[in-house]
């Protein structure tokens, strides 16, 4: 996982422009509003210190999607770290969400104050329910309307359950 640049539209373009990957979305990405995201994550590295992160594969450092921590503050009228992931379609199913996320959500509960680590999630979207659950979130609770007009569940993980389940102290 490394931070973006500007340079990395492109990429985000090429995945997030896939019906298949935006599916649970209003509409898949033209090339501006990929170029919108990656001005959104760079402006959020510097006002919160973190944001989607590019995630490669490790041998050939292959872009396979991207991976990272959003911060919220209009659900439960509080502030929210969010673990949110797009993965190319040919990488589904290996495993990369999952491992990702895990790594994001620890990474949110030792370099944040925040006490809880949520996923917002289309009701229909059951892969990335799976991925969620995996990352010790459980269901916290359905948005009837929410920021893309459609039904989402809100998943999340308290950093006490998170710490009862950690393999080592922190």
């Amino acid at each position: 996982m490394r931070r973006y640049v500007e340079d990395d539209a492109g990429l985000v373009h090429a995945m997030m422009s896939d019906p298949t990957v935006m599916q649970y979305f209003p509409a898949p990405f033209d090339l501006e509003r990929a170029r919108a995201l990656i001005a959104y994550v760079l402006n959020s590295y510097e006002s919160h210190g973190y944001s989607f992160l590019a995630l490669e594969r490790k041998p050939d450092f292959i872009y396979v999607g991207h991976v990272g921590l959003l911060h919220w503050d209009d659900v439960d009228d509080r502030e929210d770290v969010e673990v949110a992931y797009f993965l190319r379609r040919e990488f589904w199913g290996n495993g990369y969400a999952t491992e990702a996320a895990r790594a994001s959500r620890d990474w949110a509960f030792e370099n944040t104050g925040t006490d809880r680590v949520v996923s917002f999630i289309d009701v229909n979207n059951a892969p990335s329910i799976a991925v969620a659950e995996r990352n010790g979130m459980t269901r916290l609770r359905r948005l009837e309307q929410n920021r893309f007009g459609k039904p989402m569940y809100v998943y999340g993980v308290y950093r006490d359950e998170w710490l009862a389940t950690c393999s080592s102290p922190r």
